[in-house]
């Protein structure tokens, strides 16, 4: 029987090789190459993170910043290479989240039926 590890790596390569995995890389680096389109979602990311930290600090989110979050997502939403981006991202989470529960049925399977 092969080496787990060696399971994970393979697996690595084959979302590497995946059509989603190309096509959202091919996306980001349209993003990248677009000064406009990168300003955007570098913003956006900045943005997201800030909250994210906050919340994860458990200090509150004031209505400014929700406000200011909110223009800046609709401001993406509005970029055509951005909307693009997200939507192959999106698809390749779902891959990962497919394979997630496949890798993680035999823990279900032993919690859901004890002896």
């Amino acid at each position: 029987m092969s080496n787990i590890y060696d399971s994970a790596y393979e697996l690595e390569k084959g979302i590497r090789d995946s059509e989603e995995f190309k096509s959202l890389k091919s996306a980001y680096e349209a993003v990248l190459n677009d000064p406009e389109a990168k300003e955007k979602f570098e913003r956006f990311r900045d943005t997201q993170m800030q909250l994210q930290e906050k919340q994860m600090q458990g200090l509150e989110i004031s209505t400014e910043e929700v406000e200011s979050a909110r223009k800046v997502v609709e401001e993406v939403q509005q970029h055509a290479m951005i909307t693009r981006l997200m939507q192959e991202e999106q698809r390749l989470n779902q891959v990962i989240n497919d394979i997630s529960r496949i890798i993680t049925k035999p823990l279900e399977e032993l919690y859901s039926n004890p002896s």
